[in-house]
């Protein structure tokens, strides 16, 4: 997961020391909109369930996502992410390497205060970061075993964001943006509860800006 969050910071180093976009002044009063793709990335270890029997891997997702933002000084700005429910297939092993198949939806909107360490300047290019809450919730649950109903129950938990905007004109501009979300939410089978699935995704979301 590193080497990911490490991607995205030189993706940003790479973009201030190239471009030579011009655009107006970034800052205060702004309203925006991001959107693109996201991959979200749930971490290697995803817990163990029953008593320890069940290894959880939760897989990699991708879908389309957005937020919406607002500035309310040259440095100081909030952004809601939002996104269509993002679809994980899920894999459950025991100690014999049986497996069993499973698959959840979900859908994780985060609120973040950022800051704009060049909000103010005509710099073409604007990084931030940015910290705040997760609130995910669980649907479409299945697992493949016959009568079973399977339930994941919806998580709060902390963020962090890294992102950079790079200007083309007044209104548009390209992203790149990470955020790390806690998720972890408590697992039921048929009503009991059968342990904890730690999912912490590295969500990484790559398309345009549009200030309005």
């Amino acid at each position: 997961m590193s080497k990911k969050i490490l991607f995205v910071a030189s993706l940003g180093v790479a973009m201030l020391t190239s471009t030579q976009a011009m655009a107006s002044s970034y800052g205060a009063g702004d309203i925006f909109t991001r959107f693109g793709i996201a991959r979200i990335d749930p971490k290697s270890n995803n817990g163990d369930l029953v008593n320890g029997t069940l290894e959880t891997d939760v897989k990699t997702g991708r879908g389309f996502a957005f937020t919406l933002g607002y500035r309310f000084t040259d440095q100081l700005g909030i952004e809601l992410l939002a996104a269509a429910p993002f679809k994980h297939d899920v894999t459950l092993t025991d100690s014999s390497n049986n497996t069993i198949g499973a698959s959840v939806k979900h859908l994780p909107p985060t609120l973040t205060a950022q800051y704009y360490p060049l909000g103010g300047t005509d710099s073409p290019v604007q990084p931030y970061a940015g910290v705040g809450i997760n609130y995910t919730r669980f649907s479409s649950e299945k697992i493949d075993i016959s009568g079973a109903d399977l339930d994941l129950k919806s998580s709060w938990g902390a963020a962090g964001q890294l992102g950079v905007d790079l200007l083309i004109n007044d209104n548009w501009a390209l992203n790149a943006a990470a955020w790390y979300m806690d998720i972890d939410s408590e697992a039921r089978l048929n009503g009991d509860k059968i342990g904890t699935v730690h999912v912490d995704p590295l969500v990484i979301m790559a398309g345009a800006s549009f200030r309005f």
